[in-house]
């Protein structure tokens, strides 16, 4: 199992790779806000590991194994950003909330909060009394 570290880059470099086609030390150095050395160190963990191939100046590649963690990683953090929505956390908090909740939240977890996104996606009417209590508790009622 990847560490968080690890999960951070394997999410990046599969949502480079899936907007832009490829995957640089550099592009991956800038979307994490890290030095390049420490980019390359993961790779290289990454790839000893099994997630990427990684050949130095040539780029890297995730393989089959790296393809899956990353999407799993992907429409996990997806799943964490639209459970806040739809419970009513200010939008300018939720993308710094999933990022501080992610790593710590076991599997199971997960699939139990894409459970209750699917109940309220077919229960509607239940989202409209969450926002009641909510707005009742905003207003000390």
């Amino acid at each position: 199992m990847p560490t968080p570290s690890m999960e951070d880059y394997i999410e990046q470099i599969y949502l480079l790779i899936e907007n832009k086609g490829y995957a640089r030390v550099s592009d991956i150095a800038e979307a994490l806000s890290v030095h390049p050395s420490s980019v390359t160190k993961m790779v290289q963990k990454l790839d000893k590991d099994d997630y990427l191939v990684y050949e130095k100046y040539r780029g890297l590649v995730l393989t089959s194994k790296g393809k899956k963690v990353g999407k799993r990683l992907v429409d996990r953090h997806d799943l964490l950003e639209q459970f806040l929505n739809m419970i009513g956390v200010a939008e300018e908090n939720i993308y710094q909330d999933v990022e501080g909740i992610e790593h710590h939240l076991s599997w199971n977890s997960i699939d139990r909060i894409g459970d209750l996104l699917q109940f309220f996606e077919e229960n509607p009417d239940q989202i409209k009394t969450l926002k009641l209590i909510q707005q009742r508790n905003e207003e000390g009622i």
